[in-house]
């Protein structure tokens, strides 16, 4: 009667437990799960899925049977009250030799097949970063990702934003990733798998979207306080929507009207703001030059952020998000995935930005690490807002 009570519960708990498991896979749907490597959205994407499932299903395999002939073992040769030590104890297998030659060569076997997918699946994402047609730079930051787009192959940039990387949809783009300060991993699950962002050196990788949308990313090295911030997304668009995009990029920002409040905030802007962000088209000062060609150089020691770097703003509204791509740019409903976003911009969310950044997100902004807060009155905030949201 105690043995089959005891089976029982051994049954019930491993039958429960499989449900817990089970029940922790389902629920959202694969739109609704934005780092998902299980719902590809592109050629790399695909190639590692078609890696991944055989190794799961291996896997699957080889935990039922472990730890079925464990639960098994477990069960059937457990001690009992009655037991007398050295009578009727099972048979003990060490030195069978043919039986351990069994457990170590049969692992390896699985091992070294599933090594010929996985090294395939390497060299065909290598392959695919060379015969890429186009190149993007991608460059990690503390906490947001730059990105540099060389459009007449001059080998300077031509467009430069940040945490909303553009690419036509269809096209294998080509990253050279790199860093600016410590170690970060660039990751966008849905188009491809991750690669790290090191100091001093370039680092190729590809992705492709097969289909215009937008597809969330995550820094996947611990790279500080905002690490878990540090968010980034692909916008892919059809190739006649890429080239209006770029087009736009390269153009001049809107210039605000003559006595408005947007102009008022543009001249905050050139006082207090631009000694770290860029408005192409213009010096630090608000000085208007001949070429709204970006400044690709970092200011180094004349900068006052330890990374010699902060966000391109010149067209800041024709992203989605800012601040490491954690906070809306536009208010809830509007309309995101064409060339530029429409609807009604987040003045709200912006203000409270430029009142406490340090209070929004983590950052050592004492230290000269990530945005201050420059105690901005109220109406430098206004004016401000007035002015960003115009940089569409």
């Amino acid at each position: 009667m105690i043995r089959r009570t005891s089976i029982r519960r051994a049954v019930w708990a491993a039958t429960s437990s499989a449900l817990v498991l089970v029940a922790a896979g389902c629920g959202l749907h694969d739109d609704e799960k934005p780092l998902n490597t299980l719902a590809p959205k592109g050629k790399q994407a695909d190639e590692i899925y078609s890696l991944v499932t055989p190794v799961f299903l291996v896997a699957g395999v080889v935990f039922v049977l472990v730890m079925g002939a464990a639960l098994y073992l477990a069960i059937r040769y457990r001690r009992r009250k009655d037991d007398v030590d050295g009578v009727d104890e099972p048979i003990q297998r060490h030195g069978n030799t043919p039986l351990e030659w069994g457990w170590t060569i049969l692992p390896a076997l699985v091992l070294a097949v599933l090594a010929i997918g996985n090294v395939k699946t390497i060299w065909t994402l290598e392959n695919d970063q060379r015969d890429a047609p186009m190149e993007v730079e991608v460059i990690g930051q503390q906490w947001w990702w730059e990105f540099r787009y060389d459009v007449d192959g001059d080998r300077k940039p031509d467009v430069i934003t940040a945490n909303q990387l553009v690419i036509p949809a269809g096209t294998t783009v080509r990253l050279a990733i790199q860093s600016n300060d410590v170690i970060h991993s660039f990751w966008i699950p849905m188009l491809s798998g991750k690669k790290d962002a090191v100091p001093g050196r370039t680092h190729h990788w590809a992705i492709t979207a097969a289909e215009p949308g937008i597809f969330q990313g995550q820094c996947t090295e611990f790279c500080g306080l905002s690490h878990a911030y540090m968010r980034m997304e692909v916008k892919a668009l059809s190739q006649a929507d890429y080239d209006k995009w770029i087009e736009h990029q390269m153009a001049a920002p809107e210039e605000p009207s003559a006595g408005s409040e947007a102009e008022a905030g543009k001249q905050v802007f050139f006082t207090k703001c631009a000694s770290c962000h860029q408005v192409n088209g213009y010096d630090d000062t608000g000085k208007k030059l001949d070429t709204h060609q970006p400044n690709g150089d970092y200011r180094g020691a004349q900068h006052p952020l330890i990374a010699g770097n902060a966000p391109n703003l010149t067209h800041i509204m024709s992203r989605d998000k800012f601040a490491g791509n954690m906070f809306q740019l536009y208010e809830d409903g509007a309309k995101l995935e064409g060339v530029l976003p429409e609807g009604d911009p987040n003045a709200g969310t912006l203000g409270s930005w430029l009142r406490n950044p340090p209070g929004m997100k983590p950052m050592n902004a004492d230290a000269n690490r990530g945005m201050p807060n420059l105690q901005l009155p109220e109406d430098e905030i206004r004016k401000l807002v007035a002015y960003l949201t115009l940089l569409k």
